[in-house]
């Protein structure tokens, strides 16, 4: 799920800005010191479950024939939060990277269908974008450069709400296939025919 979300969110950079280096690294002091083309860092930061959409029971999964091939628990979401930083020698530069990225991004309800692939293709549905918008209530962005040791600097929130799948239970049966067939007899005491009971007519 996590590779699904990274490749798709690296693939809308390049798209944005071209074949630009896309890091998924923790921006630290030291990292940032190796840095020696410009480069767009999304880094995530956080991973947590957005409980309001978790359900429960099973759901059966189908074969292309239409039959009950297996039964799973509905998928988990997950929130992963993405840290947008740009790089250059430049604080300008930076700025007119973010100012790409951000105007590439904003538009999006949702991954494109086309980055929609692997785990995240088979659950169905879309996959929800939000940009800029503030982080968990009990998480704030000076709290995560002071946890990396870096200075503050321009950045935008990326959040990706994917689905997570989880195993199948493969204790499903083969389909059943022959007709049913029901016998009935009489239940009169003296064993004669039941004038209100109707013979059944096979279909033709």
């Amino acid at each position: 799920m996590i590779t699904e979300v990274d490749d798709a969110l690296r693939a809308l950079v390049r798209g944005a800005l071209g074949e630009i280096d896309v890091a998924f690294d923790a921006p630290t002091k030291d990292w940032a010191a190796r840095r020696n083309a410009p480069t767009v860092d999304v880094y995530l930061y956080d991973v947590r479950e957005d409980v309001k959409r978790r359900a429960h029971g099973l759901v059966d999964r189908r074969g292309t024939d239409g039959t009950v091939v297996a039964r799973v628990e509905p998928p988990r979401h997950f929130r992963l939060s993405y840290l947008v930083t740009a790089w250059t020698q430049r604080p300008e530069d930076e700025h007119r990277l973010l100012d790409r990225v951000l105007a590439a991004l904003i538009g999006l309800d949702a991954l494109p269908a086309e980055h929609v692939v692997g785990s995240l293709a088979e659950v169905g549905g879309p996959v929800p974008v939000t940009v800029g918008m503030p982080p968990a209530e009990d998480r704030s962005v000076t709290d995560v450069w002071s946890s990396l040791g870096g200075e503050l600097k321009p950045s935008v929130e990326v959040a990706v709400t994917a689905p997570l799948l989880r195993p199948e239970r493969p204790e499903v049966g083969p389909p059943v296939r022959d007709e049913l067939l029901l016998a009935a007899s009489s239940t009169l005491p003296d064993g004669g025919a039941d004038p209100r009971r109707r013979r059944h007519r096979r279909p033709s």
